[in-house]
């Protein structure tokens, strides 16, 4: 082999080398954040919350409302809501569940029918849930330390089970990594069509024409305590909810 070939051999697989350096740089790396929507572009989110989102504890009106409401409000036009009914779902086809309190049985199969007819919903489902309160415990405003399953997510063919340990978890959500305490664990249950992911703290539910994204933490959300190591964490809620509608 002559000098210059042997010269051209070594440039390409410098290039090669690089290039794939790069590629496993970029693999290590969360996605860029999305950008704010022009107000006339944001579609309706409905919102179902215990937590203090839209409101603080105290139901105060000078409570400018949390990091995760302002963030969801620059994408979407934010409709709270109370009950998984039939005339609450029929006002926009994406939901946002974050550790509901329990809904009557005829509520839920109306959220059942309304997914599989094409509804998107992210659901946050926590079964130890840290979130600090001053509510006493029993007072039916403060947010539910378990989530209240009543069959719904078994009848979405999943099995939510509470963390053998308690304590802070990174995990993943939609690429960006993610600061979750004493998530649950996630397990495909049935003959249901979800599939789990590698760390078992979200599922990706197939129903009928519609979507259901589980993830088996809330305190994901409490952004204001979580610092510097939940930079990421609404990041990924948006990200997740931006996939659920593509999907």
């Amino acid at each position: 082999m002559t000098r210059a070939r042997w010269g051209a051999a070594v440039a390409v697989v410098i290039v090669a080398l690089g290039a794939g350096l790069l590629f496993f740089a970029e693999l290590g790396r969360d996605p860029e954040p999305l950008a704010a929507r022009p107000a006339g572009k944001r579609p309706t989110l409905l919102l179902l919350t215990s937590l203090p989102i839209v409101f603080g504890e105290d139901f105060s009106l000078q409570w400018g409302g949390s990091p995760v409401l302002t963030a969801l409000s620059k994408r979407y036009r934010v409709m709270p809501i109370s009950v998984t009914g039939p005339s609450a779902l029929a006002k926009s086809d994406l939901l946002l569940m974050a550790q509901p309190r329990a809904q009557p049985a005829e509520n839920l199969v109306a959220l059942d029918q309304w997914v599989r007819r094409g509804g998107r919903v992210l659901l946050l489902a926590d079964p130890m849930l840290e979130w600090p309160s001053s509510r006493a415990l029993g007072d039916p405003l403060r947010p539910p330390l378990m989530f209240a399953d009543t069959g719904l997510l078994g009848h979405w063919g999943l099995r939510l089970d509470a963390p053998d340990e308690r304590g802070p978890r990174t995990a993943t959500l939609s690429g960006f990594g993610v600061l979750m305490v004493s998530p649950g664990t996630l397990y495909a249950a049935g003959s249901g069509t979800c599939d789990v992911a590698d760390d078992r703290t979200v599922a990706e539910c197939r129903l009928g024409h519609g979507q259901a994204s589980v993830v088996a933490d809330a305190d994901l959300l409490n952004v204001q305590q979580l610092g510097s190591a939940a930079d990421h964490n609404i990041d990924g809620l948006l990200a997740e909810l931006a996939r659920l509608e593509r999907a």
